[in-house]
């Protein structure tokens, strides 16, 4: 006696459609009496009609509305009513408890929709005690009821218990899907960033060294457009990588892209590397990027003429170092910087920035990250 809830898609004609129409042939059993009936009334006929097609107005109502609050007015209680009614003069109509038990059960609370159970037995119990009914017909109408409204009602219990926790399951999977989603969104954008800002930065100054080269050192030029021809391709390649989320870098592969960023830009560039210092793919491949994003901000903004590159660890943190002797100054930090610090902190590091005649940025990473 399941109905369909109304915000299932589909019309309300694939609704009328619905198996769970099949449900009303219990409503046989209503014509059954007058039918076996040797001496019957004139009434009992009209009678068993008019439950049928009461029922069925209630049942439709109900599988069209839904599993909603107004379907316990619409179902429960004038199926309970008709039923009370209708059961002292044809027993078979004691089938509308049934109904209004699986309707109790889909809508109510498990305590409510017991308490309905009991009362709903409770009124077959009066019926049966009123019928004019003879017996044994009588009992044939009062004890099947008497078992399907706790069986029936039970199971729809059941079944909406089922459905609840199938609608909550697909709720966490649509709410995991989505925070995926939007983690995977920030890597990319982080990532784009990083590689866009550094390789366009390299590509803009080398083409503007090549403007200035053509006619004074010709063959420097060409060299400089084939260096900028390169950098392109890499970038390229690189934001493919990215979007598939295949893309690793390491500190060695952005120190020497370093190199050949700060050379174009006339810095120049020392490096202090620890060569026994082992670190695990993902942190190595967060500080690349952040010593990209690092050099990238000293290439376009610092206007220095010389850079410090420091990598080293002790017993308990690995350490980055990037200074400048540039302009300095303590300008607001823009959104490499700050996509520059979520990446440290998922390592559970720290970045600080400090300088007025030059910068110097400081990241460090717990060891055992790292290591």
């Amino acid at each position: 006696m399941s109905t369909v809830d109304a915000s299932a898609p589909g019309s309300v004609a694939e609704r009328l459609r619905t198996w769970e129409w099949v449900y009303l042939g219990y409503l046989l059993f209503v014509l059954a009496q007058p039918y076996f009936t040797p001496d019957r009334e004139w009434w009992e006929w009209p009678l068993a009609f008019s439950v049928c097609a009461i029922t069925v107005v209630l049942y439709a109502l109900a599988l069209l509305r839904g599993r909603s609050s107004r379907q316990i007015w619409i179902s429960i209680v004038p199926m309970a009513v008709v039923g009370a009614l209708a059961t002292p003069f044809n027993t078979n109509a004691s089938v509308l408890f049934i109904y209004a038990a699986a309707a109790a059960g889909n809508t109510l609370t498990r305590d409510a929709a017991r308490l309905w159970f009991v009362g709903l037995t409770a009124l077959d119990g009066v019926t049966v005690l009123v019928s004019r009914v003879p017996m044994p017909y009588r009992l044939w109408g009062f004890v099947p009821p008497l078992v399907l409204i706790w069986v029936i009602g039970l199971l729809e219990i059941r079944q909406r218990d089922r459905r609840q926790e199938q609608e909550n399951e697909r709720l966490r999977s649509s709410q995991v899907e989505l925070l995926a989603t939007i983690t995977e969104r920030e890597r990319i954008a982080r990532d784009l960033h990083d590689l866009l800002g550094h390789s366009l930065t390299a590509v803009v100054m080398r083409a503007q060294l090549t403007r200035e080269l053509v006619l004074a050192d010709p063959e420097r030029a060409r060299a400089e457009a084939e260096e900028i021809e390169r950098n392109a391709r890499e970038a390229l390649s690189a934001v493919r990588s990215t979007v598939t989320g295949w893309r690793r870098t390491s500190i060695r592969a952005e120190l020497e892209a370093a190199r050949r960023a700060l050379a174009g830009a006339g810095v120049r560039l020392r490096v202090d590397y620890d060569d026994h210092l082992i670190l695990v793919a993902t942190t190595e491949h967060e500080l690349g990027l952040a010593l990209r994003e690092a050099v990238t901000n000293v290439a376009r903004h610092a206007r220095a003429s010389a850079c410090h590159i420091g990598v080293d660890a002790d017993g308990e943190r690995v350490r980055l170092v990037i200074a400048d002797d540039g302009i300095g100054g303590d300008a607001p930090e823009g959104t490499g910087l700050t996509g520059l610090r979520e990446r440290v902190a998922k390592l559970g590091g720290a970045v600080r920035r400090t300088g007025s005649a030059g910068t110097t940025l400081t990241i460090t990473v717990p060891v055992e990250v790292a290591g």
